[in-house]
């Protein structure tokens, strides 16, 4: 990964993926909220809104967060951990059709991946969004120089490797209240990966060796959290697939879909939720999410279909064949799934 179009020279490694690096020493916490009209518990009383007006105070927050990174001489980030709206929205707002990234990136989201590179105002775009609640989130960072996160209720965390007392100053003439915070509860040095083996030789030899027995595999392509795109596996193809996979992605190996789609609807639950996966009849793969009464909604949905799986959508029920990170050409693997 080139770092040449970062604005300063840094020792060391400007954009670490290994997590292991020391964050920002200098850490705050931005808002909208008076600090006066909090009590004694932290917890805020004023009148402030939770959610963002669309307007001038959402203008400010991009305003300080600018000054920030112009005082830590930094035009560009790194996405890290990149989510959209899932089977849960946690949004105080409702979500919206392409998850607040229409016009950032394509509807497929090419280059919305963990490690990529985008520039002070796409950053700050993302930002807005996150704001919004519109469905996207991420952390924004430049290793362990400079982070921005976007908690709750219109909670912004910015860290950086100086003190910034000028952006402090300029946040407060904007009208916000800018907080030194030891550092920010969104850090991922707070979170433990689930996965940490990588999608290297020895993981592609464990598929070649399952098709080998089972023919086809269903590979689940976590390109972002929560959305995934999936394959049918086969010798023949599985090159080709490997070769268009998304950056850093999440790879889980899945028994095949079975041929009887009928079936596997007729024995789904009788109550709960499921991972309902099926190819319709041009080959395209789609999956859904439904509970026990979406049933039928589900039926009109797949009718037709050449095959089909469930999957639990309880963690501790789902048990692929095979689960690693796809690594960076050095054969690191840097997401922190």
């Amino acid at each position: 990964m080139s770092t040449h179009a970062l604005s300063r020279p840094y020792a060391g490694t400007c954009f670490d993926c290994s997590g292991s690096s020391v964050p920002p020493s200098f850490v705050h916490r931005i808002t909208k909220y008076d600090p006066a009209d909090r009590d004694e518990r932290g917890h805020y009383t004023g009148a402030e809104d939770t959610i963002s007006d669309h307007g001038p105070v959402e203008a400010a927050y991009l305003a300080a967060i600018a000054a920030f990174a112009e005082v830590s001489g930094i035009d560009r980030l790194q996405i890290r951990e990149p989510a959209v709206t899932g089977f849960v929205h946690f949004g105080v707002q409702p979500p919206v059709d392409g998850h607040g990234l229409g016009g950032l990136f394509p509807p497929d989201l090419t280059g919305y991946h963990d490690g990529a590179e985008v520039s002070l105002p796409v950053a700050l775009e993302l930002v807005r969004a996150m704001l919004r609640d519109q469905g996207a989130w991420c952390r924004l960072e430049v290793g362990d120089v400079f982070t921005v996160h976007v908690g709750w209720d219109q909670y912004v965390y910015v860290g950086s490797d100086r003190p910034c007392a000028d952006a402090v100053a300029r946040t407060r003439e904007l009208g916000l209240f800018p907080e030194r915070l030891t550092a920010s509860p969104y850090a991922a040095e707070f979170e433990e990966p689930e996965v940490t083996e990588a999608a290297d030789e020895r993981f592609w030899a464990r598929v070649r060796t399952a098709l080998a027995s089972r023919h086809t595999v269903l590979l689940e392509e976590g390109y972002v959290r929560n959305a995934a795109r999936w394959h049918r596996l086969s010798v023949e193809n599985l090159d080709v697939v490997r070769a268009r996979l998304s950056p850093r992605a999440l790879l889980t190996i899945w028994p095949d879909l079975t041929p009887d789609a009928d079936a596997v609807f007729a024995a789904l639950p009788m109550e709960g939720s499921v991972e309902f996966v099926w190819e319709a009849q041009d080959g395209t793969i789609s999956h859904a999410v439904v509970d026990d009464t979406e049933y039928q909604e589900l039926a009109d949905l797949v009718a037709g279909a050449r095959a089909a799986c469930a999957l639990p959508t309880n963690v501790d029920e789902r048990h692929p064949l095979l689960c690693a990170i796809l690594p960076d050409s050095d054969g690191v693997p840097c997401a922190r799934w």
